[in-house]
């Protein structure tokens, strides 16, 4: 069974950094598609960030130039780095897996939660 599994989420103040982690296990984890989104209560899901098997990446407007996504597929490992938080980044945060010929992300972890203070 696939597993994916979020870590690094916490409380910082605005302006602060935080880095996410997303190991998976049980996939052919180089040949996925990889994203993390996030939700924040009463708010729709909102993609943050994506990358290819190949390592292209986009990003939503309301994260550019402040993070950053990466894999590393020696570790199975996905990352977001996140600076210069706002208290707007507050949400849930999740990994997802879609194979790249298809365009549903099939596979979710559990979350992380971020919380941002003024």
């Amino acid at each position: 069974q696939v597993q994916l599994v979020e870590s690094g989420g916490g409380s910082v103040q605005a302006g602060g950094s935080l880095r996410l982690s997303c190991l998976a296990s049980r996939l052919t984890y180089s040949v996925y598609c990889m994203a993390w989104f996030r939700q924040a209560p009463g708010k729709e899901r909102e993609r943050v960030a994506t990358i290819t098997s190949g390592g292209s990446t986009t990003y939503g407007d309301s994260v550019k130039g402040r993070f950053t996504i990466s894999r590393d597929n020696a570790q199975n490992t996905l990352y977001l780095q996140m600076n210069s938080l706002k208290p707007d980044d507050a949400a849930m945060y999740y990994c997802a897996a879609r194979a790249c010929l298809l365009s549903e992300y099939r596979y979710w972890g559990q979350g992380t939660q971020v919380t941002v203070s003024p």
